[in-house]
């Protein structure tokens, strides 16, 4: 954490404070390596599942559906562990001292309701993403590209992500998803604007702007079972 020149946060309003502390909020590799493995066993289950949405509206009306609580994943436990400490070293720091202390307290609680949230909104993004290359190309989308294209409409819905490497933005969405825990954000309504950006990618074109990864894209098309897949 680094002191932000013109005084502490605790002065400033709750949407300055929440954003002052997502730049401030330093991300280990660790928890990089983490925030991998999520995408990693999420996207990839996904790919593998017989879950198929051919509309923004359509993944939107599933992930209503699916509010009810669910077992955490090993990986989801892995993260909470790992972050929650780094959560709490910030609320609890000289510039955090207006936060209540129930946002500390339960911190590890908030930060999992988070990060189950984000999994099934990444796989809500991702499956509506794919079906979107199998209706274009006839072919299941490059994993690596897959998760590229996820995360960055995920954290950016407003902006053309940029495939020019298949690097994931693991730091980021670490950042995201601690913050939006600590601080009880909702995520979902980024989440419909980055569905409605999906839903309108080019992304025949995009695949090409992108690097060749080690993984073909297999022909065919998955579809049927209606399930965001994010228990073990």
């Amino acid at each position: 954490m680094q002191k932000p020149s013109g005084g502490h946060l605790g002065g400033m309003h709750p949407t300055q404070t929440e954003d002052s502390s997502a730049t401030l909020l330093a991300i280990p590799r660790i928890l990089e390596g983490s925030a991998g493995d999520l995408v990693h066993q999420a996207l990839g289950r996904l790919l593998s599942s017989d879950i198929d949405v051919t509309t923004a509206a359509e993944a939107k009306a599933l992930l209503a559906a699916n509010e009810d609580t669910e077992e955490l994943t090993d990986a989801i436990q892995r993260f909470v562990a790992i972050a929650t400490p780094i959560a709490r070293i910030a609320l609890r720091g000289a510039r955090f001292t207006r936060i209540p202390w129930v946002l500390v307290a339960s911190s590890a609680v908030s930060i999992g309701v988070t990060v189950r949230n984000g999994v099934r909104e990444l796989q809500a993004i991702a499956a509506l993403i794919a079906h979107r290359f199998e209706q274009e190309s006839g072919a299941t989308p490059d994993p690596a590209l897959l998760q590229k294209l996820t995360l960055e409409l995920y954290l950016r819905p407003r902006r053309t992500p940029d495939v020019s490497d298949l690097d994931l933005p693991l730091a980021r969405l670490a950042r995201r998803w601690i913050v939006s825990g600590a601080f009880g954000r909702n995520t979902r309504g980024k989440t419909t604007r980055a569905l409605d950006a999906a839903g309108r990618l080019d992304v025949v074109l995009l695949s090409g702007q992108a690097p060749r990864s080690l993984t073909r894209p297999q022909p065919g098309r998955r579809g049927g079972d209606q399930r965001l897949l994010v228990d073990d």
